[in-house]
């Protein structure tokens, strides 16, 4: 068998996956030929209780990762390791991602229902471990905040993945961009939060134990509802949505052999694995040029508020115009630019530099993964959402993971001016970033035209 993108030039239009999806007036011919009566298509306010719960359940996902960075020098004298300790804490959640986002595409692929409620339970679990191990003001025991940790992993793709597979099933062409945006970008929102809140809860080293404690009392409020999320719509809201998707053996195929998913694939998951990477260590980036961890913290808290802002307005112009390509191609130039120029920022000594440097790369991060995540699944229709995002967000778990653990190897020691900078971690990161850029600017080009073709939305508009 070819390769799917060889397929798809010999074939134009009527690819594998294009083959499979059959339009309204198809349906409806063959209706009216049996003599049923088409149906009209229509959405439903209930959507918005799982969307609700969907922006919650992200938010303290995302909070729990990032309960200890924010604050990882007094953590690290309660729990009585070393900084480098708690970075693996980081580290560890991201991986338990990777771990399971095989069975996190089986278990989206068969229930979006049983993937918010397998995180309902996991989020609280992980959390009340990670207390079982902090309840003193004295001191922790690391191997419970460690074990939390790696739960609180596991159920984070549930919920992180989840997005795109929610919004094709409850909402239309006109509002799926938003709908994604609102649910995805609250994961960041949780970081904001951590970063913000948890150094004003940790004034001293025994503070780490109630921190813990009012992080796990949230996570438990926000995650119960969603045992109470329907299933699905009680009828399709559109033809995207009836569109029969290829099995995950077929998808899997689709994937591996689509050079348009790949070329936006890598990029998404470099830039998302550095976002991991920068959030988990911004106060490290940052302390040892004299900065203190509140400044620190302010400073991703402009990285994610700024970001949310920028895709609260973009996100709607994106839903209208469907202008992705285009999006794509304006947004990830400022990306790779914001990283290479933060390389200097911490030695300026001065908190404007860096924190308008955090802003505008917020601003063009954020407006990036929704359009991205949508795009994927535009290219790759019929595929089911699950596998696009789901392999998308555990490609950025997986650098963020092995960036954290590069930049931390590369900190500076005692000796070093001033003292255990890191310095060689943004370089590193600087030139990833540029090198990442060239791969979504090639869309569409080189004769590919027809491959960057928006598939999902072509189906809704044929129709209706």
């Amino acid at each position: 068998m070819g390769s799917f993108t060889s397929w798809f030039r010999r074939h134009g239009d009527k690819s594998r996956l294009a083959s499979q999806d059959i339009t309204l007036r198809e349906r409806d011919a063959e209706d009216d030929e049996a003599g049923h009566v088409p149906h009209e298509y229509r959405t439903y306010k209930r959507r918005w209780f799982g969307l609700v719960q969907l922006t919650l359940m992200n938010i303290v996902v995302s909070w729990d990762w990032l309960t200890f960075a924010p604050v990882a020098g007094k953590a690290a004298k309660y729990y009585n390791v070393d900084e480098s300790t708690i970075n693996w804490i980081s580290t560890a959640c991201l991986l338990a991602f990777v771990s399971v986002f095989p069975l996190v595409i089986w278990v989206l692929h068969r229930s979006v229902r049983l993937s918010f409620i397998v995180a309902a339970v996991l989020i609280p679990v992980g959390n009340w471990i990670r207390y079982a191990g902090s309840t003193s003001r004295s001191g922790g025991t690391i191997a419970y905040a460690m074990a939390g940790e790696v739960i609180i992993g596991f159920a984070q793709p549930f919920v992180l993945a989840a997005p795109t597979r929610y919004s094709d099933l409850w909402f239309t062409a006109k509002g799926r961009v938003t709908a994604t945006a609102v649910m995805s970008l609250a994961n960041p929102l949780g970081a904001a939060l951590g970063q913000l809140i948890n150094p004003l809860w940790v004034s001293e080293v025994g503070d780490i134990s109630q921190m813990v404690l009012y992080v796990s009392i949230f996570s438990t409020v926000c995650s119960v509802p969603a045992l109470f999320v329907p299933a699905r719509p009680p009828t399709p809201v559109g033809p995207a949505a009836e569109t029969p998707k290829l099995n995950l053996r077929k998808s899997i195929r689709a994937v591996t052999s689509s050079l348009e998913l790949w070329l936006m694939f890598i990029p998404f998951a470099v830039y998302v694995g550095f976002f991991n990477s920068i959030s988990s260590l911004l106060s490290q980036m940052m302390t040892p040029y004299g900065f203190s961890d509140d400044e620190a913290g302010i400073g991703g808290a402009i990285l994610i508020v700024v970001g949310l802002v920028t895709a609260a307005i973009t996100s709607p112009i994106l839903d209208r115009s469907k202008k992705f390509l285009l999006a794509i191609r304006i947004v990830v130039p400022v990306i790779a630019l914001s990283f290479f120029v933060f390389l200097w920022m911490p030695e300026t000594k001065e908190l404007a530099g860096p924190y308008v440097v955090l802003g505008i790369l917020g601003a063009s991060c954020f407006s990036l993964v929704p359009v991205a995540l949508e795009f994927l699944i535009e290219l790759g229709h019929p595929l089911s959402p699950e596998i696009t995002s789901t392999t998308a967000w555990a490609g950025g778990q997986l650098l963020g993971a092995v960036f954290i653990i590069v930049s931390d190897a590369l900190r500076a020691g005692d000796n070093a001016s001033p003292p255990h900078n890191m310095k060689k971690a943004l370089i590193f990161q600087a030139v990833m970033a540029v090198a990442a850029a060239f791969a979504p600017l090639s869309l569409g080009l080189f004769g590919r035209a027809d491959k960057v073709n928006l598939r999902r939305i072509a189906s809704d508009t044929r129709g209706h």
